[in-house]
């Protein structure tokens, strides 16, 4: 393909659609079943696979430029698919950690605010426990997760009281919510057994 007839327009817009349409079709049919079992291998999971190569795949179309004059698109379909993979997994990763961490908050704010939820000698025991387990904390980590689950103040607001980062704020909620989740059901089983 010459690039000496273009003018001020991109090559793609030179094209005829139908043309564009049967060069995309053929990169399509030709990488389609090799990239998608690329991606497989990186989710384990057909279904999310799926989704990845329909957005690689989607995005690649809207790119002519790219696949029209690429002599290795084969190593640039792959590098999108990795990329849009690890994003993705990177994505269902932070959205997997703040649902526990929503699920971890709310779990301790019920423990701590209602006595609904357990026999009150049963609830006065966890809020026992969880008042030593805050006791032996480290001064900051104590600080933070009071300032988080007691004075109810967000992340932010507590990363910028303590000039810290919010994800030293949000690992140091989860590695305390953690003690407090082991260490009444340590409890909690050694009560019933």
């Amino acid at each position: 393909m010459s690039h000496t007839n273009r003018p001020d327009k991109p090559m793609s817009q030179n094209q005829d659609p139908i043309h564009l349409a049967r060069q995309f079709e053929i990169i399509f049919t030709t990488h389609y079943s090799a990239v998608k079992y690329f991606a497989i291998n990186l989710l384990k999971s057909e279904e999310d696979a799926e989704d990845i190569i329909q957005d690689v795949f989607a995005k690649l179309w809207t790119q002519p430029e790219v696949w029209l004059e690429n002599k290795d698109i084969d190593q640039y379909i792959y590098a999108m698919t990795k990329n849009t993979t690890f994003n993705f997994i990177k994505r269902k990763r932070l959205e997997q950690f703040y649902q526990e961490q929503l699920s971890q908050k709310y779990l301790i704010e019920d423990l701590l605010k209602s006595e609904d939820t357990l026999d009150p000698i049963y609830y006065k025991e966890a809020l026992l426990i969880i008042r030593l387990i805050l006791d032996r904390l480290p001064e900051r980590r104590r600080k933070v997760f009071e300032m988080s689950r007691i004075n109810n103040m967000s992340n932010m607001e507590i990363a910028q009281a303590l000039n810290i980062s919010v994800r030293t704020v949000e690992h140091q909620i989860y590695l305390t919510l953690l003690e407090i989740k082991k260490t009444i059901f340590i409890a909690f089983f050694l009560c019933f057994f």
